[in-house]
């Protein structure tokens, strides 16, 4: 990791196997490296989800982060078995946010 690069801020989740597939991994740290580097990451990889909060995105394989200067904050790691976001997901990761803004 370049002294440039930003960490990544780990709140929740884990990738793994279970759930993960070894492709599904292996893609998720690909664009995890591509967001600490800085490099702009859109559809279909990356889409807004500003209904968590400012900032914030869902990355195909199910990641749920938000960009900050500082750092790339994983606000949740889940599946999801329909085309839309789970209303828990939303929920849990609009929480976290606040706390770890107020933190």
């Amino acid at each position: 990791m370049s002294p440039s690069d930003k960490p990544l801020a780990w709140l929740h989740g884990e990738i793994k196997t279970p759930p993960f597939s070894r492709a599904a991994r292996m893609e998720a740290g690909y664009l995890l490296r591509l967001l600490q580097k800085g490099q702009a990451v859109g559809m279909p990889q990356s889409r807004p989800m500003p209904v968590v909060g400012p900032r914030c995105h869902e990355l195909r394989v199910r990641i749920v982060y938000r960009l900050d200067s500082d750092a790339v904050v994983i606000l949740e790691v889940f599946t999801k078995k329909t085309r839309t976001t789970p209303k828990t997901v939303i929920d849990a990761c609009t929480r976290r946010l606040r706390e770890y803004d107020h933190a």
